[in-house]
This record gives C-alpha cells, structure tokens and sequence, in this order.
C-alpha cells in the first residue's frame, strides 16, 4: 500500500496570510520581510514550522538549536520556507511538581501555534521525556503534515569499566549506599560520568522509548530514534527531516493518514521487544484520543503479551543507546517483529510508503544487543494490565524490568498516605515492614500529585536492603521513570485521590497479585471495602487558580491517557478569521 498524493500544484494553508495583494496580504508579507527575506519566497512555496522545545533548562533539548539549523538546510533545499518557533519545554530532569502535569499544557501550546500561524506542515523537535508525546498530540489535534525529529540519546556513560545508565545507575547506586555497599564519595565521583554528552537518557528510558514510538508510528524517519546526538548521523536526519516534510506538503500527508489504529498497534508491540517504559502505555493512549483511533489498556495487554523483549538494554538489560545503535537501532527489531507476523507491514509512514519497505533489508550487526527470538530477555515482555477490586480501571508492569519470584506474591500492606509520608517513614528503623511485605504509596496520581509523578519506584527500606535484597512489590498510582526497574505496579484506576479503592487501604491488610492471571487483588470483604469507600473523604483540594486549577478541573485518569477531558478527537486545521 502506497499513500495516494494529492494533486500538486495547489493553494496553500498558508496563502490564506500571503497570497494575494490585499492590504491583509500585503501586511503580513511586509512585517516577515524585516527579517530579510526575499519576496518569492512567499509565492505559494510551503511554509513549514519548525516546532522547537529547546530550553536550556531541558538538558536533554538544549543542543536542538543546532539539530534546528540543519532542518532548515532540508526545508531550503526541497523549496520550501523555514520559520522556527517556540513551545514550551517540560523538562523531566528540573521541572516540579512533575513534568507529566505540563504536558498537556505543551501540546496545547502546539495546537495553539500551528493552527492560529501561516504553516503548511511542522518539524517536530522532540527528546525529553514529555516534549515527545506533547508535541504529537498537539500537531495530532490540528492534523497538518508532521513529522518528529529526535535530539538523540546521549553517549554511554562509563565508571570504573562498568557502564552507566543515566537513570538506571541512579537508582542502583542510591539503594546500594542506604545498605552500605557503596561509599558517598564514590556515589558523586560516579556523578561525573553519568551525563557526558548532550542528548537525552542512554537507557531505554521513557525519552528513548517515546522516540522508538514515533518511528514505530510512522511519525519519524526510519533509523530516527536510536543515533546518539553528537553523532554526525543526527544532523542528517535533521536534515533529511528538512527535505521530507516539504514533500509531505505537497502529498497532503497528514497525521491522520499515518496514526491508523495499524500504526498504534505496530506502537505496541514495538515497545514490548524494546522493553520500553510503562510511560509509554499512557502517552499513546492520549495521543490515540486525540486523533480519534479507540485504544484501551486492554489492547496494551492483549497485543504485547506475546511479544519476547529483545532488546538487551537498561534498565530490562546490559547495554546503552550508543550499542543499540551499533547494532541496527529500531529498524532491525522492526524486521524482525514483521518476519514474526507482529507488524502491519502495510502501515503508511512519513515516507509516503509502507513501514515494510522501510525495515526489510535491515541487517543485526550485534545479536547480543538485539538478540534472536530465541535468547530473548523474557518470552512475554509487553506490559501486563492487571486488574481487580484494587485496580477496576486497570493498573501496569513491566514484567522485562520485574523479578521472577514477585509475579505471584501475596503480601502485608505496608501503607504510605502520599510521597511526604513515604520519605518521612521509610528510613525509620522502626517502620514494621520486611521483603514479605507489599508497600503502597496513595495519592500520587494525576489529581494526586499533582501530575502524577516518577515516584512509583519507591526506594527500598534500608533495613531491608542491608539483607541483600533488591526487589519488593510496590504498588501506587503513580508513574515510574522508565530508567527505573523492579516489581512495581503502577497507574493504579481510579486514583486515590478520586476515591480509587486504592485510598481506603490500611496497614496490615493482605493484597495479592498475580501477573499470569492479570490479577490485583485486596483481600477483604466485599461489604468491608464498600464501607471503606463510603466513609472515604479525600485528602487533596483544588488548586485555587492557574493552570493547577485547570489541570485538576480537567485531567482524566491514567486508564485512559490523562489528558484533558476537552482536548480529545482531532479538531483539524481550521484557520480563525483575520482580525486586520
């Protein structure tokens, strides 16, 4: 299946400013032209937005400045006129109370800027964690051609001739200095090496995970997601970004076009051989609602259970982005799922053609990195949705990042109210609680936090750590960075803070999951949890104003993407009147 072309040449988007000489015309011509630029270059060419998150206080983003430059080089030389602007920038690393409260604020702050400017098609200028999935669903919802081009990770990191995993080693090194393993001196000398170049997490974190997601979407350039940012390779994919999204003009190929329910379901099988973050799971759900395809966590379930992981990185595995892309990147593991018959090969990309022709001659340079089907990390990677009285609306794992012995545990509840009252207790010599145990951690999703936060991944006590051990079951309803690993149950539906079951659990209560039979069960009495919740009386209050007003007023449960209840189903590229 090829993408049928629309009829060039035509009228433009963009005509509706430029074209013509009414004194509306001629204004917005001649304020553009004080920044020296020739007037055919306003005669029906393209105009194509270059939608930038560049922040210097988005690490991860702060070198597309350059990736930007090379764009416009693409734009010039396919005949079409580059104009480079500006959305905000959710950071992960800096931004509070979470970087996930302000990602629906970037999208419609994309909306916004594409459908009120004279744009034919946009260049996504995506890498950090949320700008991604923000930037998408925000050019999703306006529907103009659209293409996503990723910063790139970073280079490995390396401490005393072990590799560091931004994130992944944070963690580790964390939980080995609270059981003595390690010394502080030796936990900031190991600071050093975790970030040594531009670029975003070198794990399969959520950044690069989100980055496999687009292009297993037909959203970006085949080989897009794995190049390391300084690599000479990432500013020819800017580059060729450039070229291919003047041409995607010309052909009206449009979002719509590529997102198909195929696309979304290629998304997630894709993530379960990647052993991609459980952020994933919530971003494409929202995005899939803004462009009107029907995705449930059901279909995360169903479609990625069977899918073996593959991909032999941190925080599933051994390696960093850096041998990922040494090995073939995204394109091999895509090969490899349509030779299995997981791929709709026939799925439309921004290429104009079908995923298949864009992955078939792809060759595996490294097999220990992306391994045969039959030396997978886990025959079943994907994430499991479990559900039960404790989670109706569903709650996830990973089961790539889990451990074996924890996929079927019953366990005492150890209960933490909020994230104040964890960090308060769970240091505490005191605290009643041993590996047995299943710790819970309420209120902490999207109304809860606020912003549902990466705090899912909660530290083990160091009593218990001093035991040797490294996993506990963990259950809340929050996220977790995709850095992260452990048997951990997240995005727990309804929330806490919405009187989710979740809220009315009490120390000593025995909870029991089962990740075979996609079981989350609390055991009590029927009677007992349904007095529990009517006597329930919420812990968090509405913002008073602001955003935060906004966000709490209109935000949905993580079951279903949280995104704004408003913002769901593509309103297309209606342009608003002239007011001159």
């Amino acid at each position: 299946m090829v993408f049928k072309k629309a009829d060039w040449p035509r009228r433009l988007r963009s005509q509706e400013w430029y074209g013509g000489d009414s004194r509306d015309n001629i204004y917005h011509r001649s304020w553009m032209k004080n920044q020296g630029l020739p007037a055919d270059l306003f005669d029906g060419r393209p105009v194509i937005g270059i939608c930038n998150t560049w922040s210097e206080l988005t690490p991860c983003n702060a070198h597309l400045r350059d990736l930007a430059e090379r764009v416009k080089h693409g734009v010039y030389e396919a005949g079409g006129l580059p104009v480079e602007f500006p959305v905000f920038s959710p950071g992960e690393p800096s931004l509070r109370p979470s970087a996930m409260m302000y990602r629906n604020l970037c999208s419609m702050d994309v909306e916004e800027a594409l459908r009120a400017n004279p744009v034919d098609g946009v260049v996504l200028m995506v890498g950090c964690d949320k700008t991604t999935p923000a930037l998408l669903m925000g050019a999703a919802s306006v529907d103009i051609p659209a293409i996503a081009v990723s910063g790139g990770p970073m280079l490995n990191g390396w401490f005393r001739g072990e590799r560091v995993g931004s994130g992944t080693a944070l963690w580790q090194m964390s939980e080995d200095i609270k059981a003595g393993k390690m010394s502080r001196a030796d936990f900031l000398e190991a600071e050093a090496s975790m970030s040594r170049s531009p670029g975003s997490c070198n794990t399969m974190g959520t950044a690069s995970t989100m980055a496999s997601m687009a292009e297993a979407l037909g959203m970006a350039l085949s080989g897009n997601a794995a190049i390391p940012a300084v690599d000479s390779r990432r500013r020819v994919m800017a580059h060729l970004t450039g070229r291919r999204i003047v041409d995607m003009v010309k052909d009206d190929l449009k979002p719509s076009d590529i997102l198909t329910r195929q696309a979304f379901e290629n998304a997630i099988r894709t993530n379960g051989a990647i052993g991609g973050s459980t952020n994933a799971v919530i971003h494409l759900l929202a995005l899939a609602g803004r462009i009107g395809v029907e995705l449930t966590l059901d279909d995360w379930d169903r479609l990625g259970r069977d899918v073996p992981t593959i991909v032999n990185l941190m925080p599933s595995g051994k390696y960093l982005m850096e041998e990922f892309f040494y090995a073939g990147g995204l394109p091999v593991v895509l090969r490899m799922l349509l030779e299995a018959g997981k791929l709709h090969g026939e799925a439309i990309t921004v290429s104009g053609g079908p995923i298949a022709d864009e992955v078939r001659e792809a060759r595996n340079w490294n097999e220990d990195v992306i391994r045969p089907v039959d030396k997978a990390l886990t025959t079943q990677g994907g994430i499991a949705v479990l559900r039960g009285n404790l989670a109706p609306n569903g709650a996830v794992l990973k089961p790539s990042a889990a451990s074996a012995h924890l996929m079927k545990h019953r366990g005492r509840a150890v209960v933490f109210e909020d994230i104040d009252d964890y960090k308060a207790k769970i240091n505490d010599e005191a605290l009643d609680i041993d590996e047995t145990c299943i710790m819970v951690l309420k209120n902490c999703g999207p109304k809860g936090y606020p912003g549902m936060a990466e705090v899912g991944n909660m530290g083990l006590p160091p009593k218990v750590l001093r035991k040797g051990i490294t996993d506990m079951v963990r259950i809340s309803d929050a996220r977790m960075s995709g850095t992260a690993y452990g048997t951990v149950v997240l995005h727990t539906s309804p929330e806490a803070a919405v009187g989710g079951p979740l809220a009315v659990v009490r120390d000593g209560d025995m909870i029991e999951i089962d990740v075979e039979a996609r079981r989350l069960h609390l055991d009590i009495p029927d009677a007992e949890l349904e007095e529990r919740l009517a006597g329930w009386t919420p812990l968090v209050e509405a913002p008073e104003g602001g955003y935060a007003r906004l966000f709490h007023t209109h935000v949905q449960g993580a079951d279903t993407g949280a995104d704004f209840d408003f913002l769901k189903g593509g309103r297309g590229k209606a342009v608003g009147r002239d007011s001159h």
